[in-house]
């Protein structure tokens, strides 16, 4: 008999993904447009089409320009072998980052990337002169998006979301989600629908702590 599958939390936002997360594993298998710095012996086979070229060593050249995944460029990167630099994909690069700062719930952030916080966390951890203004642009979308999204997700209950979600990225949606859960929770409980309340796992789990520390 199979098992409910319990959505595993995104660790995107932070230094490193969580791999049991499926959309850190989507995510993760994006693209990035990267500069190689320095020669790639024995894997041209894998990254360039051997009819381009005369080589028949099968090294990727120095100063070839490749669509890598993340996970792999994130791998390869190191700033002090210099062995590849990324190109920021458009949507992190200045002008994009100037429309966010003018009025961001215009932009479909679903349709420029699906994972666009997460991912642009992740490009965070290359070394790159506009990092400081990416992590800006990204805490400012957020806060910028965050009001209208909560809103919605409040006032559209019992009603075709489905447009408004096209335009919201993963993240969002999952705080749209929650938002109607809560506005679904509390009206169970006003009609005196609602279940038992009961301790929170983290509740749970100190009291056990706390047993098993009295015990010793």
């Amino acid at each position: 008999m199979s098992e409910a599958y319990f959505r595993v939390e995104s660790g995107a936002l932070g230094p490193e993904e969580n791999f049991l997360s499926l959309d850190d594993i989507l995510m993760s298998h994006e693209k990035l447009l990267v500069l190689m710095e320095t020669a790639m012996p024995r894997l041209r086979a894998f990254f360039l089409d051997r009819s381009r070229g005369a080589e028949t060593d099968n090294t990727v050249p120095q100063n070839s320009k490749l669509e890598l995944p993340l996970w792999l460029a994130k791998g390869l990167f190191d700033n002090k072998r210099r062995i590849l630099s990324v190109e920021l994909p458009k949507i992190y690069q200045e002008g994009w980052r100037t429309m966010f700062s003018a009025d961001a719930n215009v932009v479909d952030l679903h349709k420029m990337g699906p994972h666009f916080y997460g991912f642009g966390s992740q490009l965070l951890h290359f070394d790159s002169p506009e990092t400081a203004d990416i992590s800006q642009s990204l805490l400012q979308t957020f806060i910028g998006r965050f009001c209208s999204i909560m809103d919605s997700s409040q006032n559209a209950y019992n009603e075709d979301t489905s447009v408004l979600l096209a335009r919201l990225d993963e993240m969002e949606r999952g705080l749209f989600q929650t938002g109607q859960k809560g506005l679904n929770d509390f009206q169970c409980w006003e009609k005196g629908q609602a279940s038992q309340i009961t301790a929170s796992n983290l509740v749970q789990n100190y009291k056990k702590r706390k047993f098993t520390d009295t015990e010793d």
